[in-house]
This record gives C-alpha cells, sequence and structure tokens, in this order.
C-alpha cells in the first residue's frame, strides 16, 4: 500500500465539515421553502403541505445530525461501547429514504466505540454502492466489520476504493471523496486495515483487525 496522502489536520476538518454540509443541505433547504409557503397568505392552500414537508423535513436532518455527530465527530470523548440497538436506530433513521433494506448481524450486545464509528462510515458506503435498491448488511465480529451490498448494478467506484487504500483521488480529495478516506485513517489509528472489492452483483467493505 502506497503512503496515505498528507492532509493538514485544516484541510481535513474543511472536507468533513463540506461533506456533513452537503448531507444537510436537502432537508434544511426543505424546511426554509415551507416555511416560506408558511409566511405567504397567497399560498394558503398549501400550508397544510408545508406543515407536512416542516415535519419530515425536521425529522431528516434531525436523524442525519445524529448519525453525522457520531460518524464524523466525537459524540463524547469517553471510550465505551455503543449498544447495538443504538447503532441500528441511527442507521435505519439516516437511511428511512433509501432504496436498500439495512440488514444486521451482530455477535455480540455492542461495539467498542471507535469500531462502530467506522462501521457507520461503512454503511454510508454500503448504501452508496446499491443506489437501485437491494440489501445492505452490517457486521460485527470481535476481529472483523463488514458491510455487504448487494443490488442491482451495485458497483465500488473508483474513488472510493482508492480512498480507502489511502490514496487520494487524481484531482484531489473533495467532501463526498474524504469520507471513505476518513474511514481508511480510523482503521489505522485502530490497528486495522479496510479493503473493498466488487463482484457481480455484490461490493464488499471490510475492516479486519489481527490480533
Amino acid at each position: 500500500m502506497s503512503t496515505p496522502p498528507k492532509l493538514t489536520p485544516s484541510s481535513l476538518a474543511a472536507l468533513l465539515c463540506a461533506r456533513i454540509c452537503h448531507d444537510l443541505v436537502s432537508p434544511v433547504g426543505a424546511l426554509g421553502t415551507a416555511i416560506e409557503i408558511l409566511d405567504d397568505d397567497s399560498n394558503a392552500d398549501m400550508h397544510d403541505d408545508a406543515l407536512a414537508l416542516i415535519k419530515s423535513s425536521s425529522r431528516r436532518a434531525s436523524a442525519k445530525l445524529k448519525f453525522l455527530r457520531l460518524a464524523f465527530g466525537a459524540a463524547g470523548s469517553a471510550p465505551g461501547v455503543l449498544g447495538t440497538g443504538e447503532i441500528t436506530a441511527l442507521v435505519d433513521d439516516m437511511f428511512d429514504d433509501a432504496k436498500a433494506d439495512i440488514v444486521y448481524d451482530f455477535h455480540a450486545d455492542g461495539v467498542e466505540k471507535s469500531r462502530a464509528r467506522l462501521l457507520l462510515n461503512l454503511a454510508m458506503l454500503g448504501v452508496q454502492a446499491v443506489p437501485r435498491g437491494g440489501s445492505v448488511t452490517l457486521s460485527s465480529t470481535p476481529d472483523a466489520l463488514s458491510v455487504v451490498a448487494v443490488g442491482p448494478r451495485a458497483r465500488l467506484d473508483e474513488t472510493v476504493e482508492r480512498a480507502l487504500n489511502g490514496r487520494s483521488p487524481d484531482h484531489g480529495f473533495d467532501g463526498r471523496s474524504i469520507q471513505p478516506f476518513y474511514a481508511s485513517m480510523m482503521a489505522r489509528e485502530g490497528g486495522g486495515h479496510v479493503t473493498a472489492s466488487a463482484e457481480d452483483e455484490k461490493v464488499v467493505f471490510r475492516a479486519d483487525f489481527p490480533a
């Protein structure tokens, strides 16, 4: 594996912030649109639709914030174990509107927090790999994490694969490509490494932590 590209703390933070903002633009923008409709008396017949949009958009924004707070942030600096119930709730809410079904295969009642954060990042990649729907299975064992995405036209994006291997894209990092690179950073810091493979209509993301 090639030497990972060096990113300054400020550039890494800026790129991760760009990714978070990208994920929040849609629900927050929808909230703004709904409020504008409510403020316009000429659109009184649309007020019920606007209120429904406010409720759904606020739920989406809240779900994304809770998920991204753990996936990209400290979410509390103390080490510990995250219960599988909390993990499934975060993932289910985050990808409530995704076409793929989320499946869980946990071998314990909890996952160590740093690995849980990595698993959330791999889940993001898994859902992205099957934009036409299918299934995304999250698994955790004592020495590995895996996300298996199966669906029509499932694909492993070359930029994602390069970033997971610790290499920068040809045109440099952006808010999209920094996320898989960040996942690879977390795995290395935890004494492990991430791999990705694709075959037929299946993409597998795996993090191994040798004893």
